[in-house]
């Protein structure tokens, strides 16, 4: 039987995370070993194929790694298309330097595993005639078109397990515990640890928040002999302030104090208890990946092998209603998957007493 792609490359883009080793082994083990293929593996991400910096895949490269976190191939956050000042001869360079390696290595498709800002490009590259099938990852949930990347649950697990070891710490010494976890314009990753861990205040990028409500939460617990707290606040979270502002006027706010000090600042000086402040940053996305996100990781890398052997290109692998399907790669491009305010989680948060601080 012939199949539509005989040799295709892959790459890994944007900031690592759990379950890009299992997705690579998924997408290949079954390429080579179910249709026959043959994979070229390009080195951090997007500059690889810039560069023409690549290497033949072999099955031993692809044994053993399902259990490892990072990624074999190397990242890169690598834009081709993105336009630094006015130099619009480079961009031309890079998506000629593209086109000319897709050519000469003889590929019928590229796989691309990222997040939002990869899968933008990956559609941009579809539109200058690559067939490109792309894998949604990323700790933040924010994909659209997919009810879940791999990677979060990995970052979610973390992420618990650090509010639970921060409750005794607060609990001992009647502190307010903030800690702040990813999650630049969504909220997910925020949400389900702070639920999950029996967070008191949850803040999110999509539901600005009012520092005096935040206070007057806090205050209550006080009075009700509750002498500690945990916030759990998503780096991107802002106050009904910052929502106001103008993109460049909120950046340049903050710049220099990242947003879990400045919450604990707040409530300082609104209740006067002792806070204290802890930014998880990459751990949350280094370390194994849990058997959840192996599980997905590797379904949806068969799921792009099938698509591959098809001829359905230009397409994101995805989970839907319990089911691996497929959507067009418009889909995921240049959007964010936001928490909805009508979610099922908010609504858990709310009913068992988080103060969401609106």
């Amino acid at each position: 039987m012939t199949f539509a792609t005989k040799r295709f490359g892959i790459l890994t883009s944007g900031g690592d995370c759990p379950g890009l080793n299992a997705a690579i082994r998924g997408v290949c083990r079954a390429a080579y070993d179910k249709y026959g293929m043959v994979g070229v593996g390009f080195a951090n991400g997007y500059r690889g194929l810039i560069n023409g910096d690549y290497r033949v895949l072999r099955r031993e490269d692809f044994w053993g790694i399902l259990t490892r976190g990072g990624t074999i191939l190397g990242s890169s956050r690598e834009k081709p298309f993105k336009i630094e000042g006015s130099d619009y001869d480079v961009v031309e360079e890079k998506i000629s330097s593209i086109k000319e390696n897709y050519r000469d290595l003889k590929l019928d498709c590229l796989v691309v595993l990222g997040g939002n800002g990869a899968h933008s490009t990956a559609y941009k590259l579809a539109q200058e005639g690559l067939n490109v099938v792309g894998l949604p990852k990323t700790i933040d949930n924010d994909v659209q078109g997919t009810e879940r990347c791999f990677g979060f649950h990995s970052a979610l697990s973390i992420a618990t397990e650090a509010i639970d070891r921060l409750h005794t710490t607060a609990q001992s010494h009647n502190r307010v515990m903030v800690i702040e976890l990813m999650g630049h314009k969504a909220g997910w990753l925020a949400l389900y640890a702070g639920v999950a861990g029996g967070g008191d205040v949850i803040l999110l990028p999509e539901i600005p928040y009012n520092a005096k409500i935040i206070g007057e939460h806090l205050k209550k617990r006080l009075q009700e002999g509750k002498g500690f707290s945990i916030v759990v606040v998503a780096e991107g979270a802002m106050s009904c302030k910052e929502a106001a502002m103008d993109k460049k006027e909120r950046k340049r706010r903050r710049e220099n104090v990242s947003i879990g000090y400045r919450v604990a600042q707040e409530i300082k000086s609104e209740t006067n208890m002792e806070t204290r402040t802890t930014v998880l940053g990459y751990v949350q996305r280094g370390g194994v990946p849990s058997a959840s996100d192996r599980a997905l990781a590797t379904s949806l890398g068969v799921a792009a092998a099938d698509l591959l052997a098809c001829g359905e290109y230009n397409r994101m692998v995805r989970l839907s209603n319990d089911r691996v399907t497929s959507v067009d790669l418009s889909v995921p491009a240049r959007k964010t998957k936001t928490v909805p305010p009508d979610h099922y989680m908010i609504a858990a948060a709310l009913a068992v007493g988080v103060c969401l601080g609106r």
